[in-house]
């Protein structure tokens, strides 16, 4: 696995994820926004402890599936996010997909955030779709081994 990557879990077990696959996917994407990947953490956690980060940090009272502190400098994606499992699990049921797929739309969602890409105001929600979209799109040739952009990631 690549050094500039944490993959933690607070309270929950790590989601069994090819963990090197997805880091090159996410600097996949980071350098399609002309961005390069510092250091990110991925912090897997469950409701309980999403809500907590949430009311600390952001005074918000409600659940979300994702959190993203930036500490980006330049170009250079650097940053912590909270994943909430339960989150991630009771969405993809509402949405009618793949626990698996909502997850890494999750994933990514918070990379693009670090990329500049709101989801608050008015028509950013559909940019940030649009984007996830994309970005899913990479990902299905990865799974299958197909090479994306360059060997410089």
């Amino acid at each position: 696995m690549d050094e500039r990557f944490q993959w933690l879990a607070q309270g929950v077990e790590l989601p069994a994820l090819d963990f090197s696959l997805v880091e090159r996917w996410i600097c996949a994407v980071a350098q399609a926004h002309g961005r390069m990947v510092g250091n990110l953490s991925y912090i897997f956690c469950d409701d309980g402890r999403i809500i907590e980060v949430n009311r600390q940090f952001l005074a918000h009272d409600y659940y979300t599936d994702i959190i993203t502190f930036d500490d980006c400098r330049g170009r250079l994606l650097r940053g912590d996010m909270f994943i909430s499992l339960d989150t991630v699990r009771s969405n993809s049921l509402l949405q009618g997909c793949a626990y698996e797929d909502e997850l890494m739309r999750v994933i990514i969602h918070g990379v693009l955030h670090l990329c500049g890409i709101n989801d608050k105001g008015p028509g950013e929600r559909e940019i940030m779709e649009d984007n996830e979209n994309t970005a899913l799109a990479m990902w299905a040739p990865m799974q299958a081994g197909e090479k994306l952009l360059t060997d410089e990631i």
